[in-house]
């Protein structure tokens, strides 16, 4: 059959290269793609929020199965869109994408489903903001430990960290009097700040059986030792050794199947991804927020260790039939995928540079490299985003899949690349301190 991806990052690009594996594909359409799915698949020029020419086309180039990327179109309902045309797929209703698209949905339904989240109130005036703080920690305006979250979706970027009366203020200016975030900020939150590790974790569900994959640590911070501002994930490592079995079938029992329930009690039944992404407090695992899509960069390292028919799986959500999964099957390597970011990112960026050593890099062994942000120009691949590529690397431990990925990101090039040196050192520290 033929399948249609919808998005155009290193997200995309991975899921494109993985089902382009299947037995049951035959052509592989990505809309709208970029330069390196270009090689992978076949690019169509149209926007993944244009639901009516999307349906158009995979009415007439036999699409079997769409698989959507991104959660902007998700949020938007992208998937009714299809189902009311009578098409195959893969991904949560617009009601169900609430867990991603409003952050005050999400928290209410942690709260009804008892997951384990943070405490959060909830705003719609910065003035109502202000005084709330005033009075809660106007004693104490050197520790207060807060969190300021945009309601809507703002591309990974709508939460503030703060630890002080100043930060936490200025951080209400720019959601709720500057805009900065525009609509997201509609509505907003203040939440306490949790403490120690993060990790994702992602499920895959039809609403009734969960099938959880490893877990995986994404760094969000732009430089290394997680410092300056956050990105939409400068690289990812899989699996994340800073939870072990036994807290993973916790969180299967107390987090997503709370969660599953939940939202069928609430007639919005939820088939396709879940993404949780918790912190590891001392009183256990707690819930910072959900996506409804595989992460990116996450993304990337989990299909890169996927060994089994990622589109058998997918047609067994749509289908209801997740139960008769047999085992699935991974390679037992880690992956690390580090990001190459253009010079200025996360703020202004460079677009335009021309990409030297793709090729090089595309024949060492056991990596792939992941276009995100890029596009063919004049046969040449240029930078178009900010995060350009996911170097992504299979290695017999963590510290041989990270030397593999950086092996490859020496090999390419570009006036202004960058990236962390550091992804996936906290494996390392957390597995020598096992040892």
């Amino acid at each position: 059959m033929n399948v249609l991806v919808i998005g155009g990052g290193g997200r995309e690009h991975a899921l494109a290269w993985k089902i382009k594996q299947s037995p049951r594909v035959d052509r592989v359409f990505v809309a709208p793609g970029n330069a390196g799915t270009a090689i992978d698949a076949e690019n169509v020029d149209i926007d993944p929020l244009d639901f009516p020419k999307l349906v158009e086309f995979a009415q007439a180039n036999q699409v079997g199965l769409t698989v959507v990327g991104p959660e902007v179109p998700l949020c938007a309902g992208i998937v009714d869109h299809f189902q009311q045309a009578g098409l195959r797929i893969f991904g949560p209703s617009r009601a169900a994408a609430q867990l991603e698209g409003s952050k005050v949905f999400c928290k209410q339904m942690l709260r009804t489903a008892d997951v384990p989240t943070a405490d959060f109130w909830v705003f719609y005036k910065a003035a109502a903001a202000f005084e709330f703080v005033e009075e809660r920690f106007g004693k104490t305006p050197f520790d207060v430990p807060l969190v300021v979250k945009t309601d809507g979706l703002a591309a990974g970027k709508g939460a503030i960290v703060c630890f002080t009366m100043d930060e936490v203020k200025q951080a209400i200016r720019r959601v709720a009097i500057e805009r900065e975030f525009g609509d997201a900020g509609n509505k907003f939150i203040l939440e306490m700040r949790l403490s120690g590790p993060e990790v994702s974790v992602l499920a895959i569900t039809d609403g009734n059986t969960i099938l959880t994959l490893p877990p995986a640590q994404d760094h969000k911070r732009a430089y290394d030792g997680d410092r300056g501002p956050n990105t939409g994930g400068m690289g990812a490592y899989c699996p994340a050794p800073v939870i072990d079995e036994e807290t993973l079938a916790w969180v299967e029992e107390h987090v997503f199947v709370q969660t599953i329930h939940a939202m069928k009690r609430g007639r919005m039944p939820f088939r396709g991804i879940l993404y949780a992404g918790l912190m590891l407090t001392p009183q256990g695992p707690k819930v910072l927020e959900y996506n409804v899509r595989f992460g990116d960069p996450e993304c990337q390292p989990l299909l890169m260790r996927l060994q089994s028919d990622l589109v058998e799986i997918m047609e067994l959500v749509i289908d209801g039939r997740l139960a008769e999964i047999e085992n699935v099957t991974w390679d037992p390597r880690p992956a690390v995928c580090v990001v190459m970011a253009a010079e200025g990112y996360p703020n202004d960026y460079r677009k335009g540079q021309v990409i030297r050593g793709l090729e090089s890099a595309a024949e060492l062994a056991d990596s792939k490299v992941f276009h995100a942000g890029t596009k063919l120009v004049d046969g040449q691949v240029v930078t178009s985003g900010g995060r350009v590529l996911g170097v992504t690397a299979l290695g017999s431990s963590v510290a041989n899949a990270k030397l593999n990925a950086y092996t490859a990101v020496k090999e390419i090039r570009w006036d202004g690349a960058w990236c962390r040196k550091d992804i996936s050192d906290g494996a390392l520290l957390t597995t020598s301190g096992k040892s």
